[in-house]
């Protein structure tokens, strides 16, 4: 699909999409962040996304696309490629709308979400290891069936049904000054920015990615979609090559800009959101929290922080959240050599309770690494209390002779 009239949506647009998913639809709730509102000097407020139907915005758009088909669309069904929050949303909405589905997910797509994915009715095919492959398989499966295509951002009734998220916003937090969207191919950023345009104007809209797949500043500063040229993150829902042609032009002319956050600074957002606010996100969907933590971004009111999503394997909920740990200076990981003789790591642990520093964990191996024969390796696992005490459990070990590997 190409770039198309701005004029073709808006406020109207908008509108007609609330009053569609308003039987349907939760509208989520905003909620305070002592934390963040501390850190950044400004009200900083949650807005729970992660807590819609099937656990992220996506429903919105797939709804409202799906409902305005004509009836011979609907009889021959709808298809869609997703890894998981797009594949969820568009089972869902089509399944409440008595719409037979189909999903292509690339291999390797959570389990959790594939699960989800059939249980909200969706018959599910796996296509490549790519979001691009099953792109492409969905695509031919639209043209040999003729099932209409959802595409997860790139349509302009999509864009629509995201917007609510802006009318909401504009609703719920009339002060507000700024919302800080997490990006992939730009669906929501549009939409909550042709919202906040027409009933906040002078709002300020900013767009969050990850930093090793960041395709929209590129883009933005060529003045077309342009592909990223590294696709490399944890937050896999905001992984897209390319921005989309219908979402461009409206984040050209409404958004003040697109930051990125690095995987680090993800891992902590989600570990704040969780242990600060009990709330569930995956890292895409804490990417605007990283970016209120780490982006130096200038801001003046209240901001709005969208969560765009909590669907998390919980395999890969246990590794982000270490992950998180270790970049906020509050789990260390060390490997060191000591003497393989009565005491010797007695000694070591010594030196650790004397830096209040909880073990979580020793593996004592006499095989490991190149060792001499009267040596022993130790992989050390503690609990630290932030960057400073990490520091100076650091500087204890080191003090009292040990040669240390960091993990």
């Amino acid at each position: 699909m190409g770039a198309f009239d701005q004029a073709r949506i808006g406020e109207p647009e908008i509108r007609a999409a609330a009053e569609v998913l308003a039987p349907v639809m939760r509208r989520t709730p905003v909620l305070p962040s002592r934390v963040l509102s501390e850190r950044t000097g400004v009200p900083v407020w949650f807005k729970c996304e992660n807590l819609q139907h099937t656990g992220s915005f996506k429903p919105r758009g797939a709804y409202n696309r799906i409902a305005r088909l004509a009836a011979d669309e609907r009889a021959r069904g709808v298809v869609a490629a997703s890894a998981g929050n797009h594949a969820q949303g568009v089972a869902w909405a089509a399944t409440g709308l008595g719409i037979a589905s189909t999903v292509f997910m690339p291999v390797g797509a959570a389990l959790p979400k594939v699960a989800a994915t059939r249980a909200y009715g969706a018959d599910v095919h796996f296509a490549g290891h790519t979001i691009d492959d099953a792109l492409v398989a969905a695509q031919d499966f639209a043209a040999e069936t003729g099932a209409v295509f959802i595409h997860p951002y790139d349509h302009e009734d999509v864009v629509a049904g995201q917007g609510t998220v802006g009318l909401e916003i504009a609703a719920q937090l009339p002060d507000v000054s700024a919302v800080v969207v997490p990006t992939g191919g730009g669906g929501l950023l549009a939409g909550v920015a042709v919202a906040l345009a027409a009933v906040r104007p002078g709002v300020r809209v900013i767009g969050v990615q990850a930093e090793g797949a960041a395709a929209w500043p590129g883009s933005l500063q060529a003045g077309h979609p342009e592909r990223a040229e590294a696709m490399s993150t944890v937050a896999d829902g905001i992984a897209v090559g390319m921005p989309g042609s219908v979402p461009f032009p409206l984040v050209q002319g409404h958004v003040e800009g697109v930051v990125t956050v690095s995987d680090d600074a993800l891992a902590r957002a989600l570990v704040l959101c969780m242990e600060r606010s009990k709330l569930i996100v995956e890292p895409a969907g804490a990417a605007a929290v990283a970016a209120l933590s780490t982006a130096g971004l200038e801001l003046d009111g209240p901001v709005a922080a969208i969560l765009t999503g909590g669907n998390i394997d919980p395999l890969v909920l246990t590794h982000v959240i270490g992950h998180g740990l270790r970049a906020d200076g509050r789990y260390l990981a060390v490997r060191v050599s000591i003497l393989d003789r009565p005491g010797a790591l007695v000694g070591l642990l010594s030196v650790v309770g004397d830096s209040d520093a909880s073990v979580v964990d020793v593996v004592h191996s006499r095989t490991a690494g190149q060792l001499a024969l009267d040596e022993v390796q130790v992989a050390l696992t503690m609990e630290t209390r932030g960057a400073q005490h990490r520091s100076e459990v650091l500087d204890a070990l080191r003090d009292a002779g040990y040669v240390l590997q960091i993990e």
